[in-house]
C-alpha cells in the first residue's frame, strides 16, 4: 500500500495547481462575458445623441473664376519707346491720372509739320480770297468775262478746301500726340506694370490694368448632366481652403449655350468685395446648393469601417435596461464632421457617440444623452 500512495503521491501534489489555474480561466472568461444587471457589476457609460431629421443639402463643388466687370486693361493707341513711368503696381489713381508716356518726339514734329504746311496755306488762302474778290468786281462791272471771273472762283474755293483739309490734318495729329501720354481711364488701383523704361510697345502690348474695387462676378462651369437643374436664384457659397464659407451669393445669369470645347454651361454670380478680400482673375472654390432634403447623419467618429462596411452602436431597449446593438448603415457624403445616413437607422434611435471602443453586441450600457428634450431621459 505504501508504494501505492507514493506512486500516487505526484499526482495529488499536482492537483491544488491544476485547481488554481481552472480557477483563473473561470474568473478571466468572466470578466469577457457582458454583464448583467443585477449581478452586482454596472452597466458601461456610453454618450448617445438622438437621430433627429434634418435639412441634408444635396451640394456640388466647382472651381470658379472671379472677373470684375469694372476693370480696365490699359494697351497704347501708338507704338513707340516708353520713356516714363509715373505711377507703381498697388498704386490708388484718380481718373485722367498720368500713367506712363511714350516717346512723343517724331509726333510732335508731326504736328509742327501739318501746322508749317497749314500756316503756308493759309497765306495761299488769302491771296486766292484777294483774287476772287477783285474778280468778282470786274466782273460786275462788265470789265471781265463770266469764264474768266470762274477761274478766280474755282482758285478760291479749291485752296479754302485745301486749307479745311489742313486744318483736320493739324487736330488728327495733335489728338493722335495725346495718345503718347498715357492716362487712367477710371479711379482704380494699378495692376502690375509688367513694362519697363526703353521698352518698344505696340497696340497689343499690356502695359497695365486699373481695377475699381467693387463686386466681382464668379464664373462657373456646370457640366451638362447638372446644367437641367441649375436655376437663377441657386444658393452659391464660396469656400476657402478648410471648406468654410467665406462669401455666400446666387446665380444670376445662366448661358443660354453649352461650351463645344468642355460641354459646360456658364453661370455666374455676384460676389461682394467691398473690403478688397478678392482679386480679378482668382481661382476659388465655389459650392452650389441643388437642393435640400430631410435626412439623418451621425459623427464620423461613431461610425466603424469592417471589411468595406459601415457600423455603428445603437443603445437599444431591454428587459432589464439598455444595451449595445450593433448596426451596419449605408452613408453619403460627408458635411462638416457628420457622415449622411441614407440607411440603417430611423428617427428617435440612439446612437453611441462615445465610450463604444471595448463594446461589443450586447452588452449592457448606462447613456448620457447629448440632444435630449429637457422632458426625455434616458432609456
Amino acid at each position: 500500500m505504501r508504494s501505492d500512495f507514493c506512486m500516487r503521491w505526484p499526482a495529488l501534489r499536482a492537483l491544488p495547481f491544476a485547481v488554481c489555474v481552472l480557477c483563473v480561466c473561470f474568473f478571466a472568461g468572466c470578466a469577457n462575458k457582458p454583464v448583467v444587471h443585477g449581478a452586482g457589476f454596472s452597466a458601461m457609460a456610453v454618450r448617445t445623441q438622438i437621430a433627429n431629421l434634418i435639412d441634408i443639402p444635396d451640394t456640388s463643388e466647382y472651381l470658379a473664376t472671379l472677373k470684375s466687370r469694372r476693370s480696365a486693361s490699359i494697351n497704347p493707341q501708338v507704338e513707340g519707346w516708353v520713356t516714363k513711368i509715373f505711377v507703381h503696381s498697388g498704386e490708388h489713381v484718380s481718373q485722367g491720372a498720368s500713367l506712363m508716356e511714350i516717346d512723343p518726339r517724331v509726333q510732335e514734329a508731326t504736328v509742327d509739320s501739318q501746322i508749317a504746311a497749314r500756316n503756308a496755306q493759309a497765306a495761299n488762302l488769302a491771296n486766292a480770297e484777294a483774287q476772287y474778290q477783285r474778280g468778282l468786281k470786274l466782273y460786275q462791272a462788265g470789265i471781265i468775262s463770266k469764264q474768266d471771273f470762274d477761274t478766280y472762283e474755282t482758285t478760291y474755293q479749291s485752296a479754302l478746301a485745301q486749307t479745311k483739309s489742313l486744318d483736320a490734318q493739324v487736330i488728327q495729329q495733335r489728338a493722335t500726340l495725346h495718345y503718347y501720354a498715357v492716362s487712367a481711364p477710371t479711379d482704380g488701383i494699378v495692376g502690375d506694370i509688367p513694362v519697363h523704361v526703353g521698352d518698344r510697345v505696340t497696340n497689343t502690348t499690356l502695359l497695365t490694368t486699373v481695377d475699381q474695387l467693387g463686386s466681382l462676378e464668379a464664373y462657373l462651369y456646370i457640366p451638362t448632366e447638372r446644367s437641367s437643374g441649375l436655376h437663377l436664384g441657386e444658393p452659391v457659397d464660396l469656400l476657402d481652403d478648410s471648406g468654410d464659407v467665406i462669401a455666400r451669393s446666387s446665380v444670376f445669369f445662366i448661358s443660354p449655350e453649352v461650351d463645344s470645347g468642355t460641354q459646360t454651361v456658364l453661370a455666374k454670380a455676384i460676389v461682394a468685395n467691398a473690403q478688397g478680400k478678392f482679386r480679378t482673375d482668382q481661382f476659388v472654390n465655389a459650392r452650389i446648393t441643388w437642393r435640400t432634403t430631410k435626412g439623418l447623419e451621425v459623427p464620423v467618429l461613431a461610425v466603424q469601417r469592417l471589411n468595406g462596411q459601415f457600423f455603428i452602436f445603437l443603445a437599444a431597449s431591454a428587459p432589464k435596461g439598455a444595451v449595445a446593438r450593433q448596426q451596419q448603415i449605408q452613408v453619403g457624403s460627408v458635411i462638416g464632421n457628420n457622415y449622411v445616413v441614407l440607411s440603417g437607422i430611423k428617427p428617435g434611435d440612439h446612437v453611441i457617440v462615445g465610450g463604444f471602443q471595448f463594446l461589443t453586441d450586447g452588452v449592457p450600457v448606462k447613456e448620457t444623452i447629448e440632444n435630449a428634450p429637457a422632458a426625455v431621459g434616458s432609456h
